[in-house]
């Protein structure tokens, strides 16, 4: 029970810290801090003493680099802001971490919706007969899936009537 609490609390420390780097990153008048900055996660330390502060820049390669510098050199005025906004007996020491995944799934969207796009021009320079064979296919496999889920079903129904 004792586990799940500080679990909570790190969750919710977690939280705090999130929020309010990110408003004090608003408040920053650092001109290399980018406006597309965002704060993802954090990650503390149990102790209290570390927090790992996953963040994102949209832009070219020149915005990312010159907002890790400015967050590099005001990490230390974060630090002081976050010690004033928050109620922690121990500040963490910040470091932040670059984190592309939100670029990465943007470009794997763009992709799919690249492909979803040559897809439905196939479709249209189909003949006839090739659309045809392509539905009933595509109606064979759902049949088909429609049964397996019915034998699924079959089966839990089965165990529960004899219980």
């Amino acid at each position: 029970m004792v586990k799940r609490r500080n679990k909570n609390r790190g969750e919710r420390i977690n939280t705090a810290i999130k929020e309010e780097i990110s408003l004090i990153l608003r408040d920053m008048k650092d001109p290399r801090l980018s406006l597309m900055t965002s704060i993802l996660r954090c990650d503390t330390s149990r102790d209290l003493m570390y927090c790992k502060v996953y963040y994102s820049v949209m832009g070219d390669d020149i915005a990312k680099e010159e907002t890790r510098e400015a967050l590099l050199s005001g990490s230390g005025f974060i630090r002081r802001e976050l010690a004033q906004r928050l109620d922690l007996r121990q500040t963490p020491e910040l470091s932040f971490i670059a984190d592309d995944s939100m670029e990465y799934s943007i470009y794997l969207s763009e992709k799919i919706k690249e492909i979803h796009e040559e897809d439905e021009e196939r479709l249209k320079a189909m003949t006839p007969e090739m659309r045809a064979a392509k539905e009933a296919f595509e109606k064979e496999a759902e049949e088909k899936e429609a049964e397996e889920k019915a034998d699924d079903l079959w089966f839990l129904e089965d165990e529960a009537w004899h219980e």
